[in-house]
Parts: structure tokens; sequence; C-alpha cells
């Protein structure tokens, strides 16, 4: 293996030069229609679910997570097999033409070519075995887990292809639009313009593997001349010219099948064919052999310990940062340490073609780079400390979870996640209601009230819906003998979440010992249960107006109305007869009222339904 010459430059200078101008590939606007054409399905697809309720799941392969690890076969599983088996014949067509990942770095490079910015592609050795890690953690670990987790495997083959949750798995807008800043515009900036194809994706490396048996190839004849337009032209990091030079065909596993190369070469000496029209007879060196990388081993290394230590950091970070935008943040922080190692031993450097290091001295651009590529290794490295603690607080909280209630071990185990949590809620740089909820609930397991509370409402602020969140700190204000203040919390937690149990149980009890409270909380449920009579249709809707309807049955058996209540019971119980909370107020209703007819003909009713589902 070669490393280039000109190690003063990211990346080195090509060793190849261009015979002629390079004409605009006739391709490229096929091929956006084709990438429009994929994002407009997307809508429709989306369309469809806003107007049923329902359709088929993500089209997305990350999705097969679910039939590789449960045997749940979906939508995303289907078109993974699909795409694998077709790449297996042609190539990878679909990477270069349906790809929407492909198409934002596409936009995003000639976005940057408007403003006279064209990365070239960077090389390197180790960063180029990430897409294979991401889809080992994708695909194959989570199966790992479910088959070697407590209980053993739980695998059965059952069909999800279609559902009424389609945005379950997907990122917030929000989200999705920082993932194509980084994922898009930056790593196309710092990498080239396939940049994440090439170092972070890793349904690429699926295909990859794939691709390497797949007959269909851009093939060459002997009209070639070895002019380099192909090359100058391909945007997936091939050299083109000297791979089809040597064996007649283009050998690169990146290569996408997007014929670029075949459209601009002037001799139409390149194609896409199943077999050679030129014969190779003489022995041709390794494709390894003609690797040539922008790195030294040193630097290579650098690179892997800091992309691991920032994915360690960024993945998940403040709970809101996916596994590929962390992918690409931490590729990122790699390239940077070694950038701004050349620039501390005050090399002379290129970067991208800008120039940041001449003649020992840094230029404007330098100096900018020099305040924030450590800037941003040092935000790598406090998300990784954050991120420490943070983990460190789950796993003792989780252990202490495991031991006998008051036990010295829970107690030791409840102090130590205290602790950990405590360094996170202090040192973050985005405060979180995940954090503090479980903080505050970890004080208040330590009867330290009013820390618990304190985070419980920070919590609530920056997430008013932590349904958690209310009915810890309910609980709370439940233990202080502030009873009304709990009532409120819990019906607002109902208000939310109506089936949540923790929530339904401890008003039900509250409401039971304190008769005073009935009145209001009664006229609160009513106005809750109202709400959800009026909501738009979704796919919870209906079952959320039933909840909200036994809670307010609940509260009304509490004081008494039962003929307030029996109607509410009876709508509960029609639609769900083994409703086991529903079929405990009925109960109740008859302990308290054995003489009301109401209450004994839906009872009657619900008994021939179970006894009719028994016999069947």
């Amino acid at each position: 293996m070669a490393v280039r010459k000109n190690t003063h430059a990211i990346p080195a200078k090509q060793g190849h030069k261009t015979k002629g101008e390079v004409r605009r590939s006739r391709r490229t606007r096929w091929r956006a229609f084709a990438l429009v054409l994929v994002h407009a399905l997307v809508a429709v697809h989306i369309a469809h679910w806003y107007a049923t309720g329902e359709s088929i799941s993500p089209l997305e392969p990350s999705e097969a997570y679910e039939t590789i690890a449960y045997g749940a076969v979906n939508a995303g599983f289907i078109l993974l097999v699909l795409l694998i088996l077709s790449t297996l014949i042609f190539g990878r067509f679909f990477c270069g033409w349906a790809c929407h990942l492909v198409a934002y770095q596409d936009f995003c490079a000639s976005l940057l070519a408007r403003f006279g910015i064209r990365p070239k592609p960077v090389r390197s050795r180790l960063l180029v075995f990430v897409p294979a890690l991401a889809a080992i953690d994708i695909f194959i670990l989570p199966a790992l887990q479910n088959w070697l987790g407590e209980g053993g495997p739980s695998w059965s083959l059952t069909w999800n292809t279609s559902t009424e949750s389609l945005w379950e798995t997907f990122p917030t807008w929000s989200v999705a639009i920082v993932t194509l800043l980084v994922d898009g515009f930056l790593v196309v900036w710092f990498f080239g313009s396939k940049g994440f194809c090439s170092y972070g994706c890793p349904y690429g490396a699926v295909f990859g593997l794939a691709e390497k048996v797949a007959p269909g190839r851009i093939r060459v004849t002997d009209a070639c001349e070895g002019c380099g337009h192909c090359t100058a032209i391909c945007t997936s990091n091939v050299e083109v010219h000297r791979e089809v030079a040597l064996f007649g065909m283009v050998v690169d596993s990146n290569c996408l099948r997007c014929l670029d190369c075949v459209s601009v070469c002037p001799k139409d000496a390149l194609f896409f064919g199943f077999r050679p029209a030129v014969e190779k007879s003489a022995p041709t060196p390794s494709r390894e052999a003609l690797r040539v990388y922008d790195f030294t081993w040193g630097e290579e290394l650098l690179m892997a310990v800091i992309f691991a230590g920032s994915l360690y950091g960024f993945r998940n970070l403040y709970g809101a940062v996916p596994f590929l935008l962390a992918i690409g943040m931490a590729t990122i922080a790699g390239l940077l340490a070694v950038v701004t190692l050349r620039l501390a031993q005050r090399q002379d450097l290129v970067f991208q073609h800008a120039n940041l290091c001449v003649n020992r001295k840094f230029t404007r651009t330098g100096f900018v780079a020099v305040i924030l590529a450590p800037l941003y290794l040092a935000f790598a490295g406090h998300s990784g400390f954050i991120q420490y603690h943070q983990r460190e607080g789950v796993t003792w909280n989780e252990a202490a979870a495991k031991e006998q209630p008051a036990s010295a071990a829970a107690n030791a185990a409840v102090a130590k996640a205290i602790q950990h949590l405590t360094v996170v809620a202090d040192w973050s740089l985005v405060d979180t209601a995940e954090v503090h909820n479980r903080l505050g609930q970890l004080l208040a397991h330590s009867a330290q009230r009013d820390k618990a509370t304190t985070h419980f409402l920070r919590a609530l602020e920056i997430d008013p819906k932590n349904v958690s969140a209310h009915v810890a700190l309910a609980e709370v204000r439940i233990l202080e003998n502030k009873n009304r203040d709990a009532m409120v919390g819990l019906i607002d937690a109902l208000g939310i979440r109506p089936d949540e149990a923790r929530a339904a149980n401890a008003l039900l009890s509250l409401l039971m010992r304190e008769a005073s409270l009935r009145p209001e909380a009664i006229a609160q449920l009513e106005s809750m249960n109202a709400r959800f009579a009026v909501e738009q249709p979704t796919p919870n809707q209906e079952a959320n107006q039933l909840e909200a309807s036994l809670r307010l049955a609940e509260a009304m058996v509490t004081d008494l109305q039962v003929d307030a209540a029996i109607p509410l019971l009876d709508a509960v119980l029609s639609a769900h007869p083994h409703h086991p909370a529903a079929l405990r107020c009925l109960t109740f209703v008859l302990q308290r009222a054995p003489s009301n007819q109401a209450a004994r003909e839906l009872a009657d009713r619900i008994k021939i339904i179970l006894n009719a589902a028994e016999s069947i």
C-alpha cells in the first residue's frame, strides 16, 4: 500500500492529469429526475397514511433489524432483500439512482459548487470500515442481544407490513435538518461529494458485499486512450481510468453505477455490461496495491481513536442525536484531529483547496481552523464525559432496581446513580427532561423530597408532556400531604396519556381517601373526556377516548355517582369486554350498589360475552 507523495494537502493531489476539457454528464438530469420521483413516491406514502391512518410500514432498510432480531417481517426488510438481490446482478444501481442519502449529498455538492467549493474525495485506510461496523450495529447486534438476553430468544415469524405509526421510528424535523447539514454539507465538504457513502452508510456496506460478485459492471473497449475524464467526473471516489486499464472494468465496490463516466467518455469506450469487451491476459496487480491514501499510519490510528471516542460521546447525546448523525459528527472529529495535529506541527497545509498554513505561517483561514477545530474536539470530549456519567447513572439505577428494596446494596446503588446523574445535570450543555426526571425519582427514593421536587419541576419545564415526571411529582406531593396539587398533577398526566396505570391507580387511591377532592376531580375529568371526544380522528383517538371515559367513571364511582358512571363503563366494556380496570370498576359498583339495575344488566351482558368467548 502506498501513501501519496504530497503529504501537505488533504486530500493529496491526484496522481493523474486529465487530457482535455471534461464535458458535462448527460446522465445527471436523468438521475436527478429519478431521485425527485423517489421523493414524490415518499410524499404519496405519507399522504396515504395521513388520509387513512394506516399505510405500508416504512420503506427504510434499517427497519429490517426487527425482522432479523424478532421475526417481524416489514416493508423495510422486503425492500432490503430485493435490493440485495438486484445488487448481486446489476451492482449498486439503487445507491446511484434511488437512494435519498445520495440525493442529499448531490444536492449539497451542487450548492457548494455554486460558491466555488468543489471538495475532492479523501482516502483513509481505517475509516472505510465504519460502514461495515455500523451495519453490524444496526442489523446484527439487536439480534444477538435478543437471542443471548435474559429469558432466551423471542423470535417469532409475523407479518408487520402495515402500520398506524409511520413516524414512530423517525427523528423530529429539527433533528432531520441537522442530519442533512452534517451528513450532507459538512461531510461532503470535508470528505468529498460521496463522503457519507464512503465513511458512514451502513446500507452501502451491505450492498458493497453483494456488489463484489455482480456481473453487471462498467467495462471498457479497446478505444480507451486513458484520458482520465471518467475519473475526473466520478463523484464516488473511484479511479475509473486506472481500474479499466488494469482490469478491463471497474472493480471498486464504491461504484454506484451512476453512469457519469460512460456519458463523458470522449471515445465512447466505456459501457455498462455483463461481458468484457477487452480480455486481460497479462497478470494484474491486486486491487489493494492500487490504493493510495492521504494519511500516515500514525494519523490513521489517531483518526480511528478520535472517531471511536467521538461516536461514544455523540450517539444519542442529550437523547437527540441518532446513529447516522453521530457517525457523521464522529468522522468529522477524526479528520479534524489530523488537521489540528498538522497545524500544531506548523506544517504547510492545504485542506480541500483552502490554504491553512503557508511557509509555516497560518493564513486567515488557518487561524479560524486553529480556533474552531480544537473547539469541536473539546465539544466531542465534553460529550463523551457527559455520556459516561449518564450511562453510569442509568446502570447504577438499574442495578438498584434489581436489589431488595431499602437494602444496603440498593441504597448504595442509588447513591452512586445520584452521584453520576448530578454531574450530568450540573455540566450538560443542554438540559434534558429524562435526566432531571430520573434524578428526581432517585432523590425521592432517598427521601430528599425538596431536591426531587426541584428536578421534577425542571423536567416538566423542559417537557410539559413528561407523564413520568407528572406522576412522580404527584407522589411526592402526596407524601407531603399536598393532596390537591397531587390530584392536579395526576389529572395532567392522564390528560396526556389516559391509559397511564400508575397515574390512574394513584388518583383512584387519593379520591378514595379524600372525599373533598372528588367534585373538582370529576369536573376536571369531565373536561378531559370532552376534549378527547372532539379531537381530530387519529389512530389512538378512539382508545384515548375510552380510557378517558373510564377514568371519569372511576372518579364518579368513588363519589357514588353510580348512575352517571354506568353508561361510561358500558361504552368501555362494549368495546373491550376483557378490560381489567373496567371490570374491576364494575365489580366495585356491584359491591357498593348491588341493587343498581343498570349495573346488574351490564354485568349480565358482559358475563354472557365473556362466557361465549371462553367457549369458542
